[in-house]
């Protein structure tokens, strides 16, 4: 049986992974929903479904987005003053048709009080009637996480962890035996935003990681296609790209520009990607045979 027939028939836990593992090295694409509007999103996360995204995070905006750096944060505030809602978003998933998987990633108070009280349930199951595939939480403690992953276990959506490049020991036991879909890693400490390179945290946290069987996708900083080639060759399988979308968008002067930018960027990142890739095989294919004893 040959390789590629082994790895389609392979049954992953979940979407998410198998369009990770499928699709490796997989490219994961974030926008803010509603920024400037729910219309031009789907536009956008149709035109990033084209240029090659394997999964497509949607940012549903919230008022403290701790973990985001300006580009992100002025996005949200873009998107909350176009009035955009948790039912407003969920009718735009509703109306979505992708390849790529989508994810929202949103903060743990917007799950928590999606409901007539405060409970996560209501908004996992909303969230799995609409077809999302799984959830990130950048606020979330792994250690009061258990409510929030058994109704994601219970509903089939898988729940996403973000890695800090300090994390280890105890706390890292703890969070990669909460996660599903994919360990979101955290290439350099502070918040979101493009780079002009890639932090050397990243290979560290990579072979830090490198113990546990779940995809590990790095984000923060990601903007160019050398940055993908670099972090895949490090030993990620896949990347994640945010506040460098979120920049063309805000700098586009129409939604059609912007939906032929976005295209082309995200077939830049998965070409570079592919490079990482292909560069990793050919040092295999050079690297000398073993002496036979």
């Amino acid at each position: 049986m040959s390789d590629a027939a082994t790895e389609s028939e392979t049954e992953y836990d979940s979407d998410v992974e198998a369009a990770i593992r499928e699709n490796h090295p997989a490219l994961i694409t974030y926008i803010t929903a509603g920024d400037p509007s729910l219309e031009d999103t789907k536009e956008y996360v149709e035109a990033l479904d084209r240029g090659g995204s394997d999964l497509i995070e949607l940012g549903l905006p919230f008022s403290e987005p701790i973990a985001e750096g300006q580009t992100i944060q002025a996005a949200i505030n873009r998107a909350l003053e176009a009035g955009t809602t948790p039912e407003g978003f969920f009718e735009l998933v509703d109306d979505l048709e992708t390849e790529a998987p989508l994810l929202v990633m949103t903060y743990y108070n917007m799950i928590l009080q999606y409901g007539d009280e405060p409970d996560v349930r209501p908004f996992v199951e909303r969230a799995a009637d609409a077809g999302l595939s799984g959830i990130i939480v950048p606020d979330l403690p792994a250690e009061e996480a258990d409510p929030l992953r058994e109704a994601c276990d219970d509903h089939g959506l898988d729940l996403v962890f973000i890695i800090a490049p300090t994390t280890e020991g105890q706390r890292l036991d703890d969070i990669m035996s909460q996660v599903s879909g994919f360990a979101y890693v955290q290439a350099r400490l502070g918040t979101t935003g493009a780079r002009a390179n890639v932090s050397t945290a990243t290979h560290d946290s990579l072979a830090r990681l490198s113990e546990y069987d779940v995809p590990k996708a790095v984000g923060f900083g990601v903007s160019e296609g050398d940055h993908a080639a670099e972090i895949v060759e490090a030993g990620a399988d896949g990347v994640i790209v945010g506040s460098t979308l979120v920049d063309i968008i805000a700098s586009s002067d129409d939604t059609a520009e912007a939906v032929e930018r976005l295209e082309a960027k995200a077939a830049e990142l998965k070409r570079g990607a592919r490079r990482g890739a292909d560069s990793i095989t050919v040092d295999a294919e050079d690297a000398p045979e073993p002496e036979q004893q």
